[in-house]
């Protein structure tokens, strides 16, 4: 199996450097890999200690980052280094402050990681999740190097637990220890004999909750909403977008709007616009306007969408009503606002957890969501109880960073 799934990277290797040629985002990870080993020869030296955290892709960075933060604090001596694999991650978070190098991860063959860890030789691993790759792992046990893996879920229909799936289930044995975000992936672990496990939850929810900490004003959302109600639309796509449009343009005075699209391109933003009867502006046009006056505000950049949930009254956060993946439902979540996704949520736990306590609704159309939208914006009591039900989701799942930090030692 081995041999097969060597074969396999490296055909993926060679298939991504052909896409590359006509995918922008696949070209940013071939040519941020070809980097990668200048990267560590110019930052690395030889003396010093390192530690390396890695991520797949943006969402297990937000993930992982409590962890890691509280790592940097408790090892200020030495370096980190993160990569990523996917440009999604890597482009947004390159110049995070919790790791001294960010790179992409090398592909996964035997001698991209031979050169890896012997220019990092890491003091301690962190692997988020589920992006774990065997011939990484094969070579840290090599060479004795420490490794966990944190906010691990498993599923009954991975390999890993299949008769077929030996050569990736006995990768998992590299890791010292597994911090898992349910008693289901710890209960599937143990059946294949993995019985360094902790049920620890979800970092997630360290994350988001560390939000209720930090400084959430903006200044032109203040204005923009002043005495009205708002619902914040979060990472849409085009299928959601049409879920809100008729609703928006026939919304009461008193109710407000913003949408934070996941594509920004300034071609999607404008066809977004031009759906909108509703007096509405972008972001990147605010300047000089007086925002009071727009009943729509359409945020045109990234990276203010945490902030932005704080004065959302109701959320509607996208990616389930089609088949691109419901996004980030905790960071409206531990503001106390009751939110409403597709009907696209299996994958989602925490999305489950949170329908089931009546804290968020799913609608699977325009009609649907105009009729929850209608109850949450008419009736106080109804919004507020939906709200305070998911904020106490977010309080009584956190503690997560705790649990992995007192096992870690280096």
């Amino acid at each position: 199996m081995g041999i097969l799934y060597n074969i396999g990277i490296l055909l993926a290797q060679l298939g991504l450097q052909v896409i590359a040629l006509f995918n922008h985002k696949i070209k940013l990870g071939v040519n941020g890999r070809s980097e990668t080993f200048r990267i560590l020869k110019k930052s690395i030296q030889e003396t010093d200690k390192c530690l390396w955290f890695h991520c797949a892709s943006l969402g297990e960075f937000e993930q992982g980052l409590p962890v890691f933060q509280e790592v940097r604090k408790q090892y200020p001596d030495h370096k980190i280094v993160l990569t990523f694999f996917s440009p999604s991650g890597y482009e947004v978070r390159k110049n995070t402050t919790v790791a001294d190098v960010v790179c992409y991860l090398p592909i996964d063959t035997s001698f991209n990681a031979n050169r890896f860890l012997k220019l990092v030789n890491p003091d301690l691993t962190i692997f988020v999740k589920y992006d774990i790759w065997p011939n990484y792992l094969k070579e840290l046990k090599k060479r004795g190097l420490k490794a966990v893996l944190i906010s691990a879920l498993f599923r009954e229909n991975q390999s890993y637990f299949k008769f077929y799936g030996g050569f990736m289930r006995n990768k998992l044995f590299t890791f010292e220890h597994i911090f898992t975000q349910d008693l289901n992936s710890k209960e599937l672990l143990e059946q294949i004999g993995y019985h360094n496990t902790t049920v620890s939850g979800d970092t997630r929810f360290d994350r988001v909750h560390s939000q209720l900490s930090q400084d959430n004003e903006l200044d032109f959302i203040k204005t923009f909403k002043n005495d009205s109600l708002c619902l914040v639309a979060g990472s849409t796509w085009p299928e959601d977008e049409n879920v809100l449009i008729d609703y928006i343009n026939n919304a009461p005075e008193n109710l407000k709007f913003i949408i934070a699209p996941h594509n920004i391109k300034s071609g999607q933003i404008q066809k977004l616009k031009q759906h909108l009867s509703k007096k509405t502006v972008l972001y990147s046009e605010k300047k000089g306007q007086n925002l009071s006056e727009y009943s729509v505000l359409i945020i045109d950049t990234i990276g203010l969408l945490s902030k932005i949930y704080s004065y959302a009254d109701i959320a509607y956060v996208g990616g389930a009503i089609g088949s691109t993946g419901l996004h980030n439902t905790l960071e409206p979540a531990v503001f106390g606002i009751p939110i409403i996704i597709g009907t696209h949520y299996n994958k989602f736990p925490e999305a489950k957890n949170m329908i089931e306590i009546g804290g968020m609704f799913p609608v699977k159309d325009a009609d649907s969501f105009k009729l929850i939208m209608n109850k949450l914006a008419n009736n106080e009591a109804f919004r507020e109880n939906s709200g305070r039900k998911n904020f106490n989701f977010i309080e009584k799942n956190t503690g997560a960073v705790i649990q992995i930090m007192n096992h870690i030692r280096i």
